[in-house]
């Protein structure tokens, strides 16, 4: 299934390609710039072209089932793999470009040093390599280009990155920023909204009129049928006679025999639902009913027994107040409409420089709380990505943030306290600002390469290539 396409798109070299670059299908041109109409070519880089022949063994090396190719055509799991081919081949381009190149003894050097083929002395033996292509059936002159073309790659990386050094103030920079001390003023918001209490009769119809079409609650009538050894062989245990018989019913299904008929000839009473609501109070085999209810008619297994079920009606109706548990989830959803705006109100008022210092303090009382924050990362009280919002926010501004159980509270900046450098840290954060140079670096390259080749796809290809696999 598309698990298949996940883990292919999980390996180390899906993630390189990732990595790098996958340029956007939007800034490429589509099939009328190949006026020879030549059918071959389902890419062209510049003047070199991508050959069917070429993204169809692409495709093969992938690994990917054609079933699952299949399945997900309509997801355009053809445009991503020919993103992926293009983006291999402008690598390709690339290394011939810069003339970059690796020997035969550092290839070998490599294959040697790969823990996988070495014993517990870590001594490289050919034995454990032969087994790993074996297992993994590849072969030695397959795997060593595969190889060749993915180290190419990272000295093509290496080699655009190479001096990426930052100098002494932004490491001390960077540290600073990480790691001073944030005091912030902060308000929960919670006892400003609108208690579910106090939400009326009229609001939860108003509310329920005006999105009448998306709170339709979808009733089914269903029937099904346990089955389990007792009730179908007379015995308590599965055997071949049971499986056998469990075989016969999926055929009975496929051969489009009806429920009525099947549960008939097995004799045994089916259980008759009508008007089923889902809700997670309702027993596991009615609620897995529901969830595959798009399968009118079908078996599956639910812990020591069978199912076989038919869907006799599904009917929308809009929600029914009268229901306690309806009602409950209409409250849930009136509250939090009313926290939203109310939110949204607030932040507004922020955003347009309308909200003062004057009216943190009359919000605030009795309210406010102070807390200090050690680093960036301290999310102890508050979800790490608003703790990154307060630290890039100047004194005395305000904003709304949120903790882990999405509690919303106002926050203001009060002050910041720096910190002494410790020493065993500014050799992490070199490092570290390196890598953000280096970063920055390859986003550069990633916009020249964009400029510097001109990608055009065949769309008429695209298309036989997709016909090919349904």
């Amino acid at each position: 299934m598309i698990g298949s396409f996940r883990n292919f798109a999980k390996s180390k070299f899906a993630g390189l390609l990732v990595f790098v670059m996958i340029i956007p299908f939007v800034f490429w041109g589509m099939g009328g710039m190949f006026s020879s109409g030549n059918t071959n070519t389902i890419a062209k880089i510049n003047k070199e072209n991508i050959s069917t022949q070429e993204f169809i063994d692409y495709i093969d090396n992938s690994r990917i089932p054609q079933s699952t190719i299949r399945e997900n055509l309509e997801k355009n799991i053809i445009e991503e793999l020919l993103s992926g081919l293009v983006s291999t081949t402008l690598l390709e381009l690339e290394v011939k470009d810069y003339n970059i190149k690796i020997s035969e003894k550092t290839l070998l050097k490599k294959i040697k040093s790969n823990k996988n083929f070495q014993d517990e002395d870590g001594n490289f033996k050919r034995t454990k390599y032969e087994k790993f292509l074996l297992e993994n059936n590849q072969s030695a002159p397959g795997f060593e280009l595969r190889l060749r073309g993915r180290e190419l790659q990272k000295n093509l990386f290496d080699y655009i990155g190479a001096g990426s050094t930052s100098p002494k103030f932004l490491i001390n920079k960077l540290y600073e920023e990480e790691n001073k001390k944030l005091e912030i003023e902060f308000i929960n918001l919670k006892s400003f909204y609108k208690k579910k209490e106090e939400i009326t009769e009229n609001e939860l119809k108003e509310f329920i009129d005006e999105n009448k079409d998306q709170l339709k609650v979808e009733y089914l009538d269903f029937s099904y049928a346990i089955i389990n050894p007792k009730n179908l062989i007379g015995v308590d245990e599965f055997n071949q006679s049971f499986f056998d018989k469990i075989d016969q019913i999926e055929a009975d299904i496929s051969n489009e025999l009806s429920f009525e008929t099947i549960v008939s000839n097995l004799n045994i009473k089916p259980i008759k639902v009508r008007d089923f609501k889902f809700s997670s109070k309702k027993n596991e085999i009615e609620k897995k009913i529901f969830e595959l209810r798009n399968n009118r008619f079908d078996i599956f297994e639910s812990g020591d027994n069978y199912i076989v079920y038919n869907i006799d009606n599904t009917n929308q109706k809009e929600p029914d107040l009268s229901d306690n548990q309806t009602k409950k989830e209409i409250i849930e959803l009136v509250y939090q409409k009313n926290k939203f705006e109310y939110n949204r109100r607030l932040f507004d008022k922020i955003r347009n420089k309308n909200f003062k210092n004057d009216d943190f303090i009359q919000m605030g009382k009795n309210k406010t709380e102070i807390i200090k924050l050690n680093s960036i990362k301290d999310n102890k009280k508050f979800e790490i990505n608003a703790v990154e919002l307060l630290y890039s926010l100047p004194i005395n501004s305000f904003t709304l943030i949120n903790d882990e159980e999405d509690n919303i509270y106002l926050a203001k900046v009060y002050k910041f306290e720096n910190i002494s450098k410790i020493d065993e840290k500014l050799k992490e954060y070199k490092n570290k600002q390196n890598s953000n140079l280096k970063n920055t670096m390859l986003k550069s390259y990633d916009i020249f390469l964009n400029d510097k080749y001109n990608v055009v796809l065949n769309q008429k290809t695209i298309e036989r290539v997709k016909n090919f696999f349904k």
